[in-house]
């Protein structure tokens, strides 16, 4: 099992909009792929900070669900409504592995 976890960093000002635009694509978008997302805001620290996270049996459940993104319309249109919301160059994917002890 592996937690996947998008992040980037909101421009000052513009947490409340980048929050709206990302809350409608979990709503259009996240369903389509079956994602569950947990989302985080920086509050202390790094107040600019956005994450969504969402747990995956596999990595190839992953690359399955970037293949579809990459063919979603509405997905490309939503990043560019995102776009002027965070910094440039800040956006990542990491992805955990979960373990056991």
């Amino acid at each position: 099992m592996f937690v996947a976890r998008f992040s980037c960093n909101v421009r000052y000002g513009h947490k409340d909009d980048a929050l709206a635009v990302h809350r409608r694509w979990l709503d259009k978008i996240g369903t389509q792929l079956g994602w569950k997302q947990r989302v985080l805001v920086g509050s202390i620290g790094d107040e600019s900070r956005l994450e969504s996270e969402m747990t995956i049996s596999s990595l190839a459940e992953l690359e399955k669900a970037w293949e579809k993104l990459s063919t979603i319309d509405e997905h490309k249109k939503m990043a560019k409504e995102l776009e002027p919301h965070i910094v440039s160059g800040t956006n990542r994917w990491e992805i955990f592995r979960v373990v056991d002890l």
